[in-house]
């Protein structure tokens, strides 16, 4: 089932959100790419666009307001909530920090942001009438999202301790990583930089959209004024991009392996 109107479990990827300078150039760019129709709320809501696929909620963007934190355009992905302020609590415990203090949103919900043990930045999301996304594993849909840090091991306890989340070890020779599941489903990655990252490279969450074609649609970005990354591979999970927006934010495309169904 890729359709889900109700409220997503606590600790499960539900939304994610981009912060642009231009809403112009973003839907330009992420409409042709990945099919979506957009809904821009009112100046209540600042201007919110959510972008659609087939009707359904998939993310959302939004230029800077005043008192938003200054910073280089990211995808934020966020993790649901029963209880904000009792995962708020549970974060700061295992050593998380909070950036952003918990604020409603009128009746849609609430919202936090917080950065993990190793510095990746991440939202929680208490659902009102505002669920999160609606589909997801299917073209122009969030497919996975991932973590990538240099302190894997501390990463993963963070999470683990937070969440409650069981752990399947996918590590390899050089390859730390792991997938984190609830009640058996599998919901996110938890990865570990190998040495050719460099120190540098910043801890953060990655976002996955489907596409029909990985290698199509990784040229359609530079196309439409993107920057392709990382060329289209085949992985055990599928064929995989990755590709920075126009704004040089950084996600990933994945599709059918090269000649899969």
């Amino acid at each position: 089932m890729t359709t889900h109107h109700d409220a997503w479990p606590t600790g499960t990827p539900a939304w994610a959100d981009i912060t642009v300078p231009d809403l112009t150039t973003a839907r330009a760019f992420y409409g042709p790419l990945l099919g979506w129709e957009f809904e821009v709320g009112g100046p209540e809501l600042g201007f919110y666009t959510q972008a659609h696929v087939g009707g359904r909620r998939v993310v959302g963007m939004g230029e800077p307001m005043e008192a938003d934190p200054p910073g280089p355009p990211a995808w934020c992905v966020y993790l649901a909530a029963d209880d904000l302020a009792a995962t708020t609590a549970a974060i700061t415990e295992a050593g998380g920090k909070e950036i952003v203090p918990a604020m409603r949103i009128m009746d849609l919900g609430a919202m936090a942001l917080f950065a993990d043990t190793a510095g990746a930045v991440f939202g929680v999301w208490e659902p009102g009438t505002h669920t999160g996304w609606d589909v997801v594993d299917e073209p122009g849909a969030v497919v996975w999202c991932e973590v990538m840090v240099h302190d894997q091991p501390g990463a993963l306890a963070f999470y683990q301790r937070v969440f409650g989340y069981t752990v399947e070890d996918l590590s390899a020779p050089g390859f730390q990583y792991a997938s984190v599941s609830l009640e058996g489903e599998p919901l996110a990655g938890v990865g570990g930089y190998g040495p050719q990252a460099g120190a540098d490279a910043p801890a953060a969450w990655t976002l996955y959209f489907g596409v029909a074609d990985a290698e199509v649609s990784a040229a359609q970005v530079a196309e439409l004024g993107g920057t392709v990354v990382s060329p289209a591979t085949d992985t055990p999970f599928g064929r995989m991009a990755i590709v920075a927006g126009p704004f040089g934010e950084v996600f990933a495309l994945m599709g059918p392996v090269a000649g899969g169904a």
